[in-house]
């Protein structure tokens, strides 16, 4: 799928990275802003 695999650390992390898929979901669908408003994260080298 084009995907690359991140260690986020353990599982607690989830904790705090699951709300920002809610509000990627929000401003995507919610407030009708399309799936291109989604933030990108680049992990560093």
């Amino acid at each position: 799928m084009g995907f690359s695999v991140v260690d986020a650390g353990p599982l607690k992390n989830a904790r705090y990275l699951e709300p920002l898929a809610g509000l990627n979901i929000y401003l995507a669908y919610g407030a009708g802003l399309g799936t291109a408003i989604s933030p990108t994260f680049v992990a560093a080298a």
